[in-house]
C-alpha cells in the first residue's frame, strides 16, 4: 500500500461491549455492528441452497455412477486455482474415477469456456464439464460444448449480462432471481457449497452406508486462501470459512502445495493471518496465470507429496520474482506517464488511462491498482494482446463509490463498439479495443469521469489507543479476533508520536521507534515502501495512522505498529474532512 497523507474519520464509540473479550477487541467488533462475541461455528454455516443446485447434483452424481469423464475448467486466478484444485478432490472423494481439469491459458483463450478452449479438449471428450470461477458470460463456449454432446454444470459467482447462457445448470449465487443470503462467496465458495449439496444428496440416496462419507472441510484451507485472494466481502459466513480454513494451516493441517507457498515466503503456518494469504500464497499462485500457465499453480495444489509440492511452489516463487521486476519497470513507466498527463491538466486528474507497446498484459491490472491507491481514482493500464493482433487488453481499478464494470457497461451504451468485450466487478474490471482507438476510448473514459461527483476520500479509524494498550497482548487479541479482510475492515488505529529513530531496512522500507506523546515506552514501527521518507522533514509530532501488529523475528516477540499512512494537519480526528484531494508523500 503506498504511505499517503489522508485525513480520517474515526468510527463512533460503541455504547456496549462484547462480553468476554478483550477490551480493544470488543471496541473493535462493536464497531463493526456486533452486538454479540462471534461464533464461527460451522454448524451456523449457510445451508448449499442454490439455485441449479438440484440438476448440478443429479448430473454429477450420474456421471460418479456410470464412471462417466468429468472436466473441470478452471481460471487463471488464485480463485480459479483453488477453486479447480477443490473440485478435483473434492470429486475424487466423493466417487468420482475419472476427474480431469484444464485452465484456459490468458494469452492463447482469454477469459472464460472460449470456443477455442472447448476445441481443444481431450479426446475421449468428457461427459460432463464443470467450470469454477467462470462460465456465466461463456455463451458461446457452452453452446458449443453443448452441440458436442457435452453437459455443462456452471458454478461461478461473476456478475451476469443480459442473458444466461446455455448451460445444463448455474449456480452462482449473484443471478437475479438467486434467494441464496450472501452473493459474496468467491468462486472456491461457490465450488464448496456444490461439493455440500453433492454430498448431502449422496448421502440421502444411500451412497455413504458404508459409513465412507469423506469430510469436506479437510479442504477449507483452499477455500480460504481463494477468498481471501479474490478479495470479495467478509461478510459473516465468508469469514467462517476463511477463519476455519486458517485454523487448519496453523494445526499444519494443511494441503502439502499451500504449506509449501507459505514456506517458499517465508511464513511460519502456525501463525499465519489472512494477510498472509492475500500477500505471500496469493501472488505467488497469480504468478503463474499472470506470466506463463496456472496449471503450475493447480499442480501445486494438487500435489500429494512434500517434495513435489515443494518443487512447484519454487517454480511458482521464481516466477513471482520475475512478476515483481516486471512490476517494477512498467510501474515507472506509467507514473511517467501519469506526471505528464497531470501537468498537461494542471495537475487535476479525473482517472487515468495509459498504455505502452512493450507492457505486459498479465501485469496490467497491479500496475493499475498501484496508481489507483496512490490517485484514489479509477485507472485502467492497457497491453498489447499477445497474439500480436490490432487489440489491446485492459484492466482497471476504482476507488470506493465507483463501480468500475457498471461504467464500462455505459460506455458502451452510449458508443457501441469501441469496446469489443469487457467484464468484472465494482472495483475490477477488464476490457479489451482496438489499439487504434486507444485514445478514443481515453478520451471517452475521461468525459464519463469528469461527470462524477467523488466523494472527499478519508481513512475511518478505530480511535486511538492509550500507552498501556500498544501492548503484545493486545496485538496478539487483534490478531485472534479475525479474520479481517474485504468489507470487515482490519482495525486501524490513528495517534501522535515523536520518533525517536529511524533508518532504511531492506532498501526501501522505513524503521522507525516512536514514542506516544502521553507518557509510555517508546514502540516499533514500520513503513513499508516508505524508506524515502528516511530524510525528509516529518511532523512532530507525528500523526499516522496504524495497524497494531505482532512482529516475530530472530526469536523476539513484540508489538510494533504498521504506519499505513500519515494524518493530513487539516483533517481533525472525529471530524468530516475538508474538501480535498489525497497525494502521495
Amino acid at each position: 500500500m503506498t504511505i499517503r497523507r489522508v485525513r480520517i474519520r474515526r468510527r463512533e464509540k460503541p455504547k456496549h461491549a462484547l462480553a468476554g473479550l478483550h477490551p480493544v477487541v470488543s471496541r473493535v467488533l462493536a464497531m463493526r455492528g456486533l452486538k454479540t462475541p462471534p461464533d464461527y461455528s460451522l454448524r451456523h454455516l449457510l445451508p448449499p441452497r442454490l439455485g441449479g443446485m438440484d440438476r448440478a447434483c443429479e448430473l454429477l452424481m450420474g456421471a460418479i455412477s456410470n464412471n462417466a469423464r468429468i472436466c473441470v475448467v478452471g481460471d487463471f486466478d488464485a480463485d480459479g486455482a483453488t477453486g479447480t484444485a477443490l473440485a478435483v478432490h473434492g470429486l475424487r472423494a466423493l466417487g468420482a474415477g475419472r476427474v480431469d481439469w484444464l485452465v484456459p491459458d490468458r494469452f492463447r483463450h482469454g477469459y472464460g469456456l472460449s470456443t477455442d478452449l472447448v476445441g481443444e479438449l481431450a479426446s475421449p471428450l468428457p461427459e460432463v464439464l464443470v467450470t469454477v470461477d467462470q462460465g456465466v458470460s461463456s455463451h458461446a463456449g457452452i453452446a458449443l460444448a453443448r452441440e458436442l454432446g457435452i453437459r455443462v454444470i456452471v458454478t461461478d459467482h461473476h456478475l451476469p449480462g443480459e442473458t444466461l447462457p446455455p448451460a445444463d445448470a448455474i449456480i452462482n449465487p449473484n443471478l437475479a432471481d438467486e434467494q441464496f443470503p450472501s452473493g459474496a462467496l468467491a468462486g472456491v465458495g461457490v465450488m464448496f457449497y456444490l461439493l455440500m449439496g453433492l454430498r448431502a444428496r449422496m448421502r440421502d440416496a444411500g451412497h455413504f452406508r458404508n459409513g465412507r462419507e469423506p469430510r469436506l472441510d479437510q479442504w477449507l484451507d483452499l477455500v480460504a486462501l481463494g477468498t481471501v485472494a479474490d478479495l470479495v466481502p467478509l461478510d459473516e459466513n465468508n469469514r467462517r470459512l476463511v477463519h476455519h480454513g486458517l485454523a487448519r494451516i496453523r494445526a499444519g493441517q494443511c494441503l502439502p502445495g499451500l504449506r509449501a507457498l507459505l514456506e517458499v515466503a517465508g511464513r511460519n503456518l502456525r501463525h499465519v493471518q489472512a494477510a498472509d494469504l492475500g500477500f505471500a500464497a496469493a501472488p505467488r499462485l497469480n504468478a503463474a496465470g499472470r506470466l506463463d500457465d496456472m496449471g503450475v499453480g493447480v499442480r501445486c495444489l494438487l500435489a500429494t507429496r512434500e517434495s513435489s509440492a515443494r518443487e512447484l511452489a519454487g517454480e511458482l516463487d521464481t516466477l513471482n520474482r520475475d512478476r515483481q521486476s516486471l512490476q517494477q519497470e512498467m510501474q515507472e513507466m506509467a507514473e511517467r506517464q501519469a506526471q505528464e498527463l497531470a501537468e498537461g491538466l494542471d495537475g487535476e486528474l479525473p482517472g487515468l488511462c495509459v498504455f505502452d507497446p512493450q507492457w505486459h498484459q498479465g501485469v496490467v491490472g497491479l500496475v493499475a491498482g498501484r496508481l489507483m491507491e496512490r490517485l484514489q481514482r479509477p485507472v485502467f493500464a492497457f497491453a498489447p494482446a499477445e497474439n500480436g493482433g490490432s487489440e489491446l487488453k485492459g484492466s482497471g481499478r476504482g476507488p470506493d463509490g465507483l463501480h468500475l464494470r457498471d461504467l464500462l457497461v455505459d460506455i458502451d451504451a452510449r458508443q457501441p463498439g469501441l469496446i469489443r468485450r469487457f467484464g468484472g466487478h465494482a472495483r475490477a474490471a477488464g476490457l479489451t479495443i482496438d489499439r487504434s482507438r486507444f485514445e478514443e476510448f481515453r478520451n471517452r473514459f475521461n468525459k464519463h469521469i469528469q461527470a462524477i461527483e467523488f466523494e472527499d476520500e478519508y481513512v475511518r479509524t478505530d480511535g486511538e489507543l492509550s500507552a498501556a494498550e500498544l501492548s503484545l497482548e493486545t496485538a496478539q487479541a487483534l490478531a485472534d479476533a479475525g479474520p479481517w479482510g474485504q468489507g470487515w475492515p482490519e482495525p486501524l488505529f490513528d495517534g501522535a508520536f515523536r520518533v525517536v529513530e529511524r533508518r532504511v531496512v531492506g532498501e526501501k522500507h522505513l524503521k522507525l521507534r516512536l514514542s506516544p506523546t502521553e507518557r509510555g515506552p517508546a514502540i516499533d514501527a514500520i513503513a513499508f515502501r516508505a524508506g524515502h521518507l528516511c530524510h525528509r522533514d516529518l511532523p512532530d509530532p507525528l500523526h499516522v495512522v496504524y495497524s497494531l501488529e505482532v512482529n516475530r523475528w530472530q526469536g523476539r516477540v513484540t508489538p510494533q505498529l504498521n504506519i499505513r499512512h500519515l494524518v493530513d494537519d487539516g483533517g481533525a480526528a472525529g471530524e468530516p474532512p475538508p474538501p480535498s484531494r489525497s497525494g502521495s508523500v
